[in-house]
């Protein structure tokens, strides 16, 4: 993999080497056809018994954090507070994570901390893009042949509630704001709060592999809500999501492949026929869909308010379609898979699935009760076609889930984390176990799966027999 296109760290990035990379791109993220994934699970969510999960113990810190299948183990790391190899303290906040490079067995993976107070970078030497705001993301090393976390270090600094994000063809990571906080404005819930930030937030950031970034905004690719990304390696288009209850679809077309930075054009999507799919919509039925241009990407709020509308509300008024809180975002077998969080009948979870080919999409999951899926998140595609899905409800525990080809759910992992004092030097005691999973994503080879709880805040990575579980 380490020749391959699709992790190429060259900056020039030719369409032929994108249509390259689409092909390459078949082993790292999906094996198998997603039609066939989810067509039986878009209609009733059928359970598959893995057997209980059992509280296993982990070989870093000899605690029960996780609930496991019988036959997987796992490795903490990166927990909140532990120094890195830069000597910052690791931040917390754990949340969206990628891995951007393979060389012979090591992975390089970067993680974001949703940290969007205005206290300070947490790494306040050389250029942070704001130095009032504690968010950014950290680059950390495994052995997969070894099975050891080998370092971590600081790469974006200065920037504010980085959620998620999404891998690029050619080795890096875009890190997303969720929010458009900028200097003095008002907290939304809490209005006695002004923000001292010293820039505006609200946009997506291209993290490196090996060094620490510096900062840049790319503002052609919208001011908004961000969650996560996906690019379609074929066309270099960016699909991203917004994480609003009343939320659109974007996809952002570069004036070059490959390069960002250089501006392009910023779309929402229509659906033919359907101003809204948060609800009542048809399964398994491909919808039409256009696209309609944003004129103004960097207009964070309507005029005269801070709603956080700006972009959504220009594209609303072209009648483009509302979503509920979409989150995760995949690209898998020339496909964009796209999760609401709160979708659905019973506001539990969507999986939804665009086809950039036939410019179409379709709903192919929907949570029935918060008892099967409780508000899907984060999603991840394993090489062998399965899907693990990361849970930010309200239940506890908060779960993995797993979802195989054959269309069969099943729970891949349990939060287990109850802290006493002492049990961890850097972290408060307490109960986490209904906190969100976050940051799932797999090695190359399809050998560990890497997440993240974004609190008390670290790293796991999991290996195990896949291929059992149909994942």
């Amino acid at each position: 993999m380490a020749n391959s296109p699709f992790l190429s760290t060259h900056g020039d990035v030719s369409r032929r080497g994108f249509l390259q990379a689409s092909a390459a791109v078949g082993s790292w993220s999906v094996a198998l056809s997603f039609d066939a994934l989810l067509q039986r699970a878009a209609v009733a969510a059928e359970r598959r018994t893995v057997g209980p999960l059992q509280p296993t113990v982990d070989e870093t810190t000899g605690l029960e954090l996780l609930k496991l299948p019988a036959g997987f183990k796992y490795l903490s790391f990166g927990w909140k507070g532990d120094p890195m190899s830069d000597g910052v303290p690791t931040p917390g906040a754990h949340d969206g994570m990628g891995v951007i490079h393979e060389a012979d067995g090591i992975v390089t993976l970067v993680r974001n901390h949703e940290q969007g107070d205005d206290m300070g970078a947490f790494r306040p030497q050389g250029s942070p893009y704001d130095a009032k705001a504690s968010g950014g993301c950290t680059n950390l090393t495994f052995d997969t042949k070894a099975g050891k976390w080998v370092k971590a270090w600081s790469s974006l600094v200065g920037t504010a509630r980085n959620c998620a994000g999404g891998v690029t063809p050619w080795g890096t990571w875009l890190s997303c704001e969720e929010t458009v906080y900028g200097p003095g404005d008002k907290d939304d819930k809490d209005k006695t709060k002004t923000y001292n930030f010293a820039q505006d937030h609200g946009y997506i950031f291209e993290v490196p592999q090996t060094e620490a970034s510096t900062p840049q905004p790319l503002k052609a690719m919208g001011r908004f809500v961000h969650e996560a990304v996906a690019i379609d390696p074929v066309s270099g288009y960016v699909y991203e999501t917004e994480d609003r209850t009343n939320a659109g679809f974007y996809r952002f077309i570069p004036k070059q492949l490959g390069q960002l930075a250089m501006g392009g054009k910023l779309q929402m999507m229509k659906v033919t026929d359907f101003p809204e799919l948060r609800k009542d919509v048809p399964a398994d039925r491909w919808l039409p869909v256009t696209w309609v241009d944003i004129e103004d990407p960097t207009r964070a709020h309507s005029p005269g308010k801070q709603d956080s509308q700006g972009v959504f509300l220009q594209g609303k008024a072209q009648q483009g379609t509302t979503f509920a809180r979409l989150e995760g975002c995949w690209y898998g077998n020339k496909l964009i898979y796209v999760v609401s969080t709160s979708g659905g009948n019973v506001k539990a979870g969507q999986i939804f699935q665009y086809d950039p080919a036939r410019d179409a999409i379709k709903l192919v999951f929907e949570s029935p009760s918060t008892d099967i899926l409780d508000a899907p998140d984060n999603v991840c595609v394993s090489p062998r076609g399965g899907i693990v899905l990361c849970e930010d409800g309200n239940r506890e525990p908060q779960k993995l889930q797993g979802l195989t080809a054959a269309g069969q759910l099943f729970e891949l992992a349990a939060n287990n984390v109850v802290l006493k004092p002492g049990d961890y030097k850097s972290v408060k005691a307490g109960d986490y176990r209904k906190d969100e999973w976050c940051g799932a994503t797999f090695s190359p080879d399809g050998r560990w799966l890497f997440a993240n709880l974004q609190s008390p805040g670290f790293t796991v990575a999991i290996t195990g027999p896949w291929a059992e579980l149909g994942l």
